[in-house]
């Protein structure tokens, strides 16, 4: 009746095991390191960078702990700080010979000392919050006002095509600040191009300002477009910046909205705010123009003359000059895609580009106008512009789909669609708020808040023992066991612990012996009302389990409208309570269950069971149950 099968014991087994391991890596601690990550879009980090690392720390004569290459970025762990500062210095004189213009951003770092056979098994650590593990805090502002100003310029272009297109005569198309003024000669035209913008720009609005005998069209943003402008620019600013901080290989950044024109930026581990502002100046503008190959061009690429008027000398990433116009055919923001591909008749890797609707009706026009003429790619970082790529324009490109290829290999071919899936700025941003939280005050958070837990934890299996004899030990190894699984599955999932994680973490305990008050109180209630001692064990699990179920599923059920609806340190306690929900029923039941049926389940003449004192009806005897 009350015994479980070998392959229920099986899975329980297992269970410890992996919760055990999944566990320990969060017992080591985080020990002092050196994170050598890409300081340019272009600059790759491999194997050839790892071994320049380690020759640079065997000149300085640093042993450290181990080097290895994680992602995109290089790790050196080391023993002490002394000997991590000293690593910082001298891998900076060997990859950075000009301070000004740097490939690589050297950065102190806390990395785990989990043992090499753990990592192996890809058994890592919890990340910690800001408020745990120390890091750094950045507000940054969106220069709204620049945001509105560069759609400005961009619907400047597309009215200088569009009117071109249906053959309207204009004295000139320039642009004022976030206006666009266009010149027109008479009412016929005045009312054409009027027309037309009303037809085919929906977003803008147009005032006529007489100038003598011709006519000015003032074009303008209408209010309710101008929000959404903004509001899509501090979206783009928030993925651009989501894009890039991950590809340098910080753990659990939070970026955030805050307001109408901020984001908070925060980057756990990272002690240093000098280079976390240079991981935030990573993000980079993408702009797409055309190669001037006039012929005083030709000489200025070969250092034979001056850069021509209206044109702009760029390098390529090989260290080739490129003579580019300085008129914007597409930015960034016109880019919705980049995948790496093969050329389907040469076979050559290609780069696949997917443009919005608005891109491609420009890349068409562009492309069917200068064919065999080639088209830069150029990426802006740090208000630097460096030429990815100039392939040569071979046909007309419509339907929003470009293909790039010649001269690059596969793994170029996937590096360029990185960096161009990447994306682009869409509005400059300033820092206006920043602080750190030193490694010593999130140590002493972890310190405050594991004791909360194990403290309450402590108090909870007091009582439960006292009050319930041997099914109160049962309950409170389920206990532990629920506190197990909760931390072995964060770490699985590499979720962010916070302060407010560790108060769910708390609350869990709660909702864990919650479920064990109502299976050992069950049981009494069977066993008041004369059933079996194995009887009451089987009926009391049995109708437990609803009550459980429904208790939990509710409550569940509240902690998911919070990971759907909240944000921040709100969202943090959300994930901790779900997971913990989840392993309290496998704890509380199971797990349990399985203890109750291995003490008492092979017992065929069991007449009582330790659970506490059973309060009987009046005139009836009160029995305190004797320990088996």
């Amino acid at each position: 009746m009350n015994r479980y099968p070998v392959w229920k014991y099986a899975i329980l087994v297992v269970a410890l095991l992996v919760g055990v391991l999944y566990t320990l890596p969060n017992f080591f601690g985080e020990a002092p390191a050196v994170q050598v990550s890409s300081g340019k879009a272009t600059v790759k980090v491999d194997g050839a960078v790892l071994q320049r690392v380690e020759e640079a720390l065997k000149a300085a004569a640093l042993t450290p702990d181990f080097v290895s290459l994680d992602g995109n970025s290089v790790r050196a762990r080391f023993d002490t700080p002394d000997n991590q500062l000293k690593a910082k210095d001298a891998i900076q004189k060997a990859l950075i010979p000009d301070p000004q213009d740097p490939s690589y951003i050297v950065a102190l770092n806390l990395i785990s000392r989990s043992p090499t056979w753990l990592t192996a098994l890809h058994a890592q650590p919890m990340y910690l919050g800001l408020d745990l593990r120390g890091g750094v805090h950045f507000m940054l502002q969106v220069d709204m006002q620049a945001a509105l100003t560069k759609k400005a310029e961009s619907y400047a272009g597309d009215l200088r095509s569009t009117l071109r297109d249906k053959n309207i005569r204009h004295g000139g198309i320039s642009r004022d600040g976030q206006t666009v003024d266009i010149k027109v000669r008479d009412e016929a035209t005045r009312t054409a191009a009027s027309n037309l913008i009303a037809d085919q720009f929906p977003d803008l609005q147009v005032t006529t300002v007489p100038e003598g005998t011709e006519f000015k069209l003032r074009v303008s943003i209408k209010p309710e477009a101008a929000r959404r402008v903004q509001e899509q620019a501090l979206k783009q600013n928030i993925t651009t910046l989501h894009n890039r901080i991950n590809e340098l290989g910080v753990a659990e950044p939070v970026i955030q909205q805050q307001g109408l024109d901020r984001i908070v930026v925060q980057l756990p581990g990272v002690q240093d705010t000098a280079k976390a502002k240079d991981i935030l100046g990573r993000t980079a503008t993408l702009e797409v123009r055309l190669v001037d190959e006039g012929t005083e061009a030709r000489a200025a690429e070969s250092g034979q003359g001056p850069v021509p008027f209206g044109s702009e000398r760029y390098l390529e990433r090989n260290g080739q000059p490129v003579i580019v116009k300085k008129q914007v055919i597409l930015t960034g923001e016109n880019l919705t895609d980049a995948q790496p591909g093969f050329d389907g008749q040469t076979q050559e890797p290609t780069v696949n580009l997917t443009l919005d609707a608005k891109g491609a009706r420009i890349f068409r026009d562009v492309t069917r106008e200068n064919i065999n003429k080639r088209m830069a790619i150029i990426l802006f970082e740090k208000g630097k512009g460096e030429v990815v790529t100039a392939p040569v324009i071979r046909s007309e490109i419509g339907g929003g789909r470009v293909q790039i290829s010649g001269r690059m290999t596969t793994m170029e071919a996937n590096d360029t669609a990185l960096l161009l899936r990447a994306g682009s700025l869409a509005a400059p941003m300033e820092i206006i708020e920043e602080f750190t939280i030193g490694p010593s005050l999130g140590a002493d958070n972890i310190a405050r808040g594991i004791n909360s837990v194990v403290w309450g934890m402590l108090a909870i299996a007091a009582f439960m023992c006292v009050y319930y004899m041997l099914f109160g030990v049962f309950s409170s190894i389920a206990l532990g066991v629920n506190v197990l699984m909760l931390i072995a599955v964060l770490s699985m999932l590499q979720a962010t612990l916070t302060l407010p994680g560790i108060a769910a973490m708390a609350l869990a305990l709660g909702v864990a012996i919650d479920s064990n008050v109502l299976i050992n109180e069950r049981i009494r209630e069977e066993l008041r009302d004369g059933s079996s001692p194995q009887m009451a064990i089987q009926t009391g699990y049995e109708r437990a389990w609803a009550t459980i179920f429904d208790s939990n599923v509710t409550t569940l059920i509240a902690g998911l409208a919070l990971l759907a609806f909240g944000s921040g340190p709100v969202r943090g306690f959300a994930v901790v309570h779900c997971i913990g929900i989840l392993t309290s029923m496998f704890s509380a039941v199971f797990f349990s269950r399985g203890l109750v049926n291995l003490w008492y389940g092979g017992k065929k003449k069991l007449r009582s069971l330790s659970i506490g004192q059973i309060w009987k009806p009046e005139n009836t005897a009160t029995a305190l149950t004797r320990p088996e």
